[in-house]
């Protein structure tokens, strides 16, 4: 089942073509990471995809309307702002209100949905406390866990594993791999390629606004391609059927 299709997106950020032409489509099970230097348009696509920011071309959930959409894709931004001093559970149920009436009470399956998204990054034991009191790396974790809370198809994260610990790191990829094998999908953007070839099902890499590779893991990240994109030197082995990848030093 397709969950997002995306046919010659363009985004354009002032004279800038941020993403140009893009083609893809996500399917259910699949994990999709969004690889590229600094500036290569993984934010601009997602935000594109998801009508946040004003694109050219077609994108299946900009199709819907606006309180399905919701319903269809759960959102985290690469922002960690929080604001208000609510509690870290109060902050998390906001990612059930596509699925509430307005003012409704939680109701069971509400509950489970919190628990769970809750569990799965660690931030149960802070269920009560004010979110803007949490360091950087638990705020961080709050927010990942409300966009979990929100169980959508389809979960699209701007670095969701920035600022975290190494810990942190493993359980935030292991929650987003739980959603594909639990025959959802997620697409996140990420710059630690170790993470992204140990978890993700998929890489797309982008370089200038563009597709330069798509495909799994090892026939994405070789030597040749990371030394011309990246512009780096790495180390490339594989370790129990995982790819390991290490950048050793700058190659331009």
């Amino acid at each position: 089942m397709t969950l997002l299709s995306l046919e010659t997106l363009t985004v354009r950020l002032g004279r800038r073509i941020a993403v140009d032409a893009v083609s893809l489509r996500v399917e259910a099970g699949e994990l999709v990471g969004l690889v590229g230097p600094n500036g290569a348009g993984k934010s601009s696509l997602m935000r594109g995809a998801l009508g946040l920011a004003r694109a050219e071309g077609r994108s299946s959930l900009t199709a819907l309307p606006a309180a399905e959409r919701a319903r269809a894709a759960a959102w985290l931004p690469q922002s960690r702002e929080i604001a208000w001093p609510v509690s870290v559970e109060t902050l998390v149920a906001l990612g059930r209100l596509p699925h509430r009436a307005p003012g409704a009470p939680l109701s069971a399956a509400d509950r489970e949905a919190l628990e769970a998204a809750m569990a799965g990054v660690d931030v149960l034991r802070f269920r009560d406390r004010p979110a803007t009191e949490l360091s950087g790396g638990e705020q961080a974790r709050v927010l990942i866990a409300r966009a979990l809370a929100q169980a959508a198809p389809l979960t699209l994260a701007d670095e969701p594993t920035a600022g975290l610990d190494p810990a942190h790191q493993l359980a935030a990829m292991e929650a987003f791999a739980a959603l594909a094998g639990e025959g959802r999908a997620a697409v996140v953007s990420l710059h630690d390629l170790g993470l992204a070839a140990r978890f993700c099902t998929r890489l797309v890499m982008l370089d200038q606004g563009r597709v330069v590779a798509d495909g799994p893991p090892a026939q994405v990240l070789t030597a040749e391609r990371l030394r011309e994109v990246y512009g780096i030197e790495s180390f490339l082995a594989q370790a129990d059927g995982v790819l390991i990848v290490q950048p050793l030093a700058r190659s331009r």
